[in-house]
């Protein structure tokens, strides 16, 4: 008896590898998808396919070549189940409402994920970095990350590109989004940062610009000539009596707790950028990025938007190809320049 539950065991294990390991969940079912029952059906045909696969592995060793075979579809279906079904009250099956956090969005590809560049624009699969030497007009370093990761993640990569070259930092044009690097977080005090700030609150209240931030004391006045203390990377409340009590309420805050004023870790550097930017020479500086811009959008032209292979390291080596493009063109505009006379 125990000798045919334990072939039964194996018979499922196989026909759970077959679905699992399959090219095409939907193929290797055969379901009438057009039946409104038939999600659930599959959903209970997946689970049990892959349930005696766990139980099997974990009674009969495998060869090497027949393990591959199998943990490898296995390692991609147990965190697409985690992560995509739930159990409901009565103990069914359901496919989870909402998105599962660094959730896997390609069964081929388990380095596509979800993500966003703002919070209007959404995207799929990973996010290209560039980094163009501004004096000589050349790509020098390529960067690769998962579409959720943050873009300072990147930097780490960047730099260990740039060791070979000797590269000595000047100045650093960048994304705000790159602002929590340790390229700029441990950056030398004669490394220059130059970006455009986050604009401040627009309507009828009081933009943070209108309260004066005290670095020696690490304070923080309102208008109304309150001083609170405030801490980097945290939220200033001001009394709610006192913002009551405030003759122009009506441009302080409309809440009853009170104003709150969000400090950024890097408020200082932003507030340097604020003052800069309304000034001739500041907003020619910030000009000097749009060459980075067009470099990235002729390379995102050139290798377009789809990836050509899977997993991020083959598709940094194909984004390597198009900035290699990119650098033949300053070297085209050297060789074509005219030569100086000399007297």
């Amino acid at each position: 008896m125990c000798q045919q539950a334990r072939r039964l065991t194996e018979i499922a294990a196989e026909a759970g590898v077959e679905v699992l390991g399959g090219s095409s969940l939907k193929a290797a079912l055969d379901l009438d998808w057009d039946a409104p029952d038939q999600q659930g059906r599959a959903l209970h045909m997946i689970l049990s396919s892959l349930e005696p696969v766990e139980a099997y592995l974990t009674q009969q060793p495998l060869s090497d070549t027949r393990a591959e075979t199998v943990e490898r579809p296995l390692a991609t279906a147990q965190p697409v189940r985690d992560q995509d079904i739930s159990t409901t009250a009565a103990g069914e099956p359901t496919l989870r409402q909402g998105v599962a956090k660094d959730r896997r969005i390609s069964i081929a590809d388990g380095d596509r994920r979800h993500g966003r560049i703002s919070k209007r624009q959404l995207i799929d699969g990973s996010k290209r970095h560039v980094l163009r030497d501004l004096d000589s007009g050349w790509v020098r370093a390529v960067g690769l990350t998962r579409a959720n990761e943050p873009e300072a993640s990147v930097t780490d990569a960047i730099e260990a590109d740039l060791q070979p070259q000797q590269v000595e930092w000047r100045e650093v044009h960048s994304d705000r989004a790159y602002l929590s690097s340790a390229l700029v977080q441990n950056r030398s005090a004669d490394l220059a940062i130059d970006r455009k700030a986050w604009p401040g609150r627009t309507g009828p209240q009081y933009p943070k610009t209108a309260f004066h931030l005290d670095w020696e004391t690490m304070s923080i006045r309102c208008p109304n000539q309150i001083e609170v203390p405030f801490t980097p990377g945290g939220t200033v409340c001001f009394p709610a009596q006192t913002c009551a009590s405030f003759p122009l309420r009506a441009h302080w805050t409309q809440s009853a707790t009170g104003r709150h004023v969000s400090i950024h870790p890097d408020e200082q550097l932003l507030q340097e950028w604020r003052e800069r930017q309304l000034t001739p020479a500041g907003r020619a500086k910030l000009r000097e990025r749009v060459a980075v811009e067009h470099d990235l959008a002729h390379i995102g032209h050139w290798q377009g938007d789809r990836a050509r292979y899977l997993g991020l390291r083959k598709n940094l080596f194909d984004l390597r190809r198009p900035a290699v493009v990119s650098n033949l063109r300053p070297i085209a505009r050297a060789s074509q320049a005219p030569a100086a006379l000399v007297a």
